[in-house]
């Protein structure tokens, strides 16, 4: 623990922002390979699916993910500062795959028109967040804080995942 504290005191302030700068790019940047393939279908596909009465309307997903995504750099970041990838390797990967299976649902759901496959992979994606913010608090409570409105989230998401799949 000494050796990361050392190297929070030791990180430049252009180097510590250039990093939080790097985890935004990143969950932005899989923010918008999922978008490439949900915006395409909201008009279409999507719009003719049988959904829920509690589906929110659409304009509310891009609000709330963006802030959720913001809120995952900030906290991955964190870690990240804290830790860095030599003392922090499972909690930095486990947030990494996350990130993947958040992506990969989009393509499944969206890309591939298979709520039920999609319904089986938010389920992982919601227990490997969970995985995530269990490992964030050993290194950073804030951090793993941050991560539980997207459980939260992501919890709702699975609910009404399968019911549009069992509605259709």
């Amino acid at each position: 623990m000494e050796s990361a504290t050392n190297q929070q005191q030791a990180t430049p302030f252009w180097q510590s922002a250039l990093g939080l700068l790097g985890w935004i790019i990143l969950c932005f940047t899989a923010a918008g390979v999922g978008s490439s393939f949900t915006v395409p279908q909201i008009e279409t596909w999507y719009a003719e699916l049988n959904k829920p009465s509690f589906n929110p309307p659409n304009w509310i997903f891009g609000p709330v993910w963006s802030t959720l995504y913001l809120m995952m750099a900030f906290a991955v970041w964190l870690v990240w500062k804290k830790a860095g990838w030599t003392n922090a390797p499972h909690s930095l990967g486990m947030w990494c795959f996350q990130l993947l299976l958040n992506t990969t649902w989009s393509v499944i759901f969206f890309g591939l028109e298979n709520p039920v496959m999609a319904a089986f992979e938010i389920v992982v994606l919601w227990i490997s967040i969970l995985i995530t913010i269990v490992a964030f608090w050993r290194h950073d409570r804030f951090a793993a804080s941050l991560m539980v409105p997207y459980l939260l989230w992501v919890s709702f998401a699975t609910v009404l995942n399968i019911s549009i799949a069992a509605l259709n």
